[in-house]
């Protein structure tokens, strides 16, 4: 295959739309920038104790900030804002969204989950950046506002994410299928290398948080008791890491099922919306596969607030029909 960079296959991509304007393509370029410098801090962690621990801190979400995600959230503001083509972000880190009031006139926003699975830093396992890109509703020329950010998924005009493991990869799609790009480091450039993924139907793999079981609703317990039977020909294998960027990237690629159910602690769900489940569940549709909270396709969800939490199934599509009749 030839080499292919992810700037190549944006231009060629945008040749294909005599009515592109350019600004979907910039903007997928920056986020692309970003994670490479996300991608530079990650590999000094453990190197540079000021990037490595907690960063004493509590977020919106309750949840303890290591040093890295302000990083991670700093640097693509930073990248965002000066690009031209975002008028603001909303960030998992952030309390609401930010408008750029120097960008009134760019057509979209950003939404994103800087560094997903942070908690594994210090024990480098596999972590990522998840983004979602929706275009405006508010008038351009005007500051954005929160109707800008609190759009269903069905309305993304693009999302993806950047895994930080034993490789780089970022994965995206603009509702045309789903691309994978590996980054060289010899050349500092996301190449194409595993273009039009789709996932298959079935496979033998879930991931779930199990220390939860007894917490989890009836029909997850009959999914997992399903799952561990020996009789099933084979019983599946359980692979949970704790990065939903990570499982979700196996689950991609090899098949399987990553499920975040309701529990007692967090009975609507724990995984925020906007930031994880609506760029996930687009990518897994466009890989051939499926993602729901149950009763209801992902991204028909329309959002009541910036940071709300559902329960999510997510990946092929016969092992989430088979969770969901249950």
């Amino acid at each position: 295959m030839p080499l292919i960079t992810l700037d190549e296959f944006i231009a060629v991509n945008q040749e294909k739309h005599p009515e592109a304007t350019g600004e979907l393509s910039g903007l997928l370029r920056d986020i692309g920038l970003a994670s490479k410098i996300v991608n530079r801090d990650l590999s000094k962690a453990g190197l540079v104790d000021s990037i490595l621990g907690d960063a004493n801190d509590i977020n919106v979400q309750g949840e303890e900030v290591k040093k890295l995600d302000i990083i991670a959230n700093e640097t693509l503001k930073k990248c965002l804002q000066n690009s031209g083509e975002c008028c603001g972000i909303a960030s998992e880190e952030e309390e609401t969204f930010v408008a750029f009031s120097n960008r009134k006139n760019a057509k979209y926003v950003v939404l994103f989950d800087p560094l997903d699975g942070s908690s594994n830093i210090d024990v480098i396992a596999p972590v990522g950046t998840i983004f979602s890109i929706f275009e405006r509703v508010s008038p351009v020329g005007e500051l954005c506002s929160m109707d800008d950010f609190v759009q269903p998924g069905n309305k993304q005009v693009a999302a993806g994410y950047v895994i930080y493991g034993s490789s780089t990869m970022l994965v995206y799609s603009t509702g045309e299928g789903i691309n994978g790009f590996t980054l060289d480091p010899t050349i500092g450039e996301f190449c194409l290398s595993h273009p039009e993924i789709k996932t298959p139907e079935t496979a033998k793999t879930y991931s779930i948080n199990q220390g939860n079981y007894h917490s989890f609703p009836e029909n997850v317990k009959e999914f997992i008791t399903y799952c561990q039977d020996a009789t099933t020909k084979k019983a599946f294998s359980l692979r949970y890491i704790g990065s939903m960027v990570a499982d979700f990237h196996r689950n991609l690629l090899k098949g399987g099922i990553f499920i975040y159910p309701a529990t007692k602690d967090a009975p609507g769900g724990k995984l925020r919306l906007m930031y994880e489940c609506n760029p996930m569940a687009f990518l897994q549709e466009q890989a051939g596969g499926k993602a729901t909270c149950g009763g209801k396709r992902i991204l028909d969800i329309v959002p009541e607030k910036l940071h709300q939490r559902v329960v999510i199934y997510i990946g092929s599509t016969k092992l989430v029909d088979m969770l969901t009749e249950k």
